[in-house]
């Protein structure tokens, strides 16, 4: 239902706004999903927050025992070691997911053969589990290359990446990586076909090369979209788990533990309440990483 409120000034001007009022049926519609919303996340998530101040195993009897979980975290050699990997993990897996996917737009974008076809060979493996496509890796990282390292004469590929402490990690982002680069190229895609192709005819007469045009033109036109895809790639990054399994299952012993990982290892393990601890520190973490996203998105209606 739409209403018009009349506003006087100065006993002369007139000026109306029209102002919609919502149904009271929407509120209906949306009931549902509130309740299923609520019953499925809201609560349970208020429930686990409650037990992390306990020192509950997740059955049974239990007592509390206030912040010392939430202190033991923090002292934890184990913890602070899944934190440092998943965010390493994460920083290195955003670069070269948009290195590769702006790189890719680029070339499937531009005037070459069999582009639709080559847009929908790279998404494949948007569509494929994680988990199988962590199992196929680790044969290939198992077995492929260690035999193509021995026959290159390359000592460092010659075992495999996954057994190596210091290596396993850069293993995991080639895989991610693998997976991921579609979504964001789909992106990438989307912000090179809203520029304005005038803009690189004017640059082509004025003498600009195709890299200027790339740094000086492109970046900057599509700069909305790198800011979009950095911030959700990376948000997507912290919640690692099942490529991570898959791959090196957290090992070699910890070296590759994501924080999931690490609750989920503890919920199974009956340290339930430390890890919900844990869980909830992780939740004040996506929480300021969605408002800094919400910051540096504020007033980008579109992404060009």
């Amino acid at each position: 239902m739409t209403t018009t409120t009349t506003i006087v000034t100065g006993g002369k001007a007139t000026a109306r706004r029209s102002s919609r009022r919502i149904e009271p049926i929407y509120y209906l519609f949306l009931l549902p999903t509130l309740v299923l919303f609520t019953l499925a996340i809201t609560v349970p998530g208020l429930i686990g927050i409650f037990f992390s101040f306990t020192d509950s195993i997740g059955l049974g009897e239990w007592s509390f025992t206030g912040l010392t979980n939430y202190i033991a975290i923090f002292s934890d050699p184990a913890i602070l070691q899944a934190y440092l990997f998943t965010f390493g993990f994460s920083v290195a897996t955003v670069i070269v997911v948009n290195v590769a996917a702006f790189l890719l737009a680029v070339g499937l974008t531009s005037q070459i053969r069999f582009t639709k076809a080559l847009r929908t060979v790279f998404v494949i493996p948007m569509v494929i589990s994680g988990i199988i496509i962590a199992y196929v890796f680790n044969f290939l990282f198992s077995n492929s290359v260690p035999q193509a390292g021995a026959a290159l004469g390359i000592p460092w590929l010659e075992t495999s990446l996954l057994a190596n402490p210091d290596l396993a990690w850069v293993a995991i982002v080639i895989v991610t990586a693998w997976q991921a680069v579609p979504g964001t190229l789909l992106i990438y895609i989307a912000g090179l076909l809203s520029v304005p192709g005038d803009v690189y005819e004017a640059a082509g007469l004025d003498g600009a090369s195709k890299t200027q045009q790339l740094l000086r033109i492109t970046l900057p036109l599509v700069a909305g979209y790198v800011v979009i895809n950095i911030i959700l790639g990376f948000k997507g990054f912290l919640n690692a788990y099942d490529i991570i399994v898959g791959l090196t299952g957290g090992g070699p012993g910890t070296a590759t533990r994501s924080v999931a990982m690490s609750i989920i290892l503890g919920f199974n393990g009956g340290d339930y309440a430390y890890q919900m601890a844990n869980a909830a520190l992780f939740f004040v973490v996506a929480i300021v990483i969605s408002l800094l996203q919400l910051s540096l998105t504020r007033g980008r209606n579109t992404l060009s």
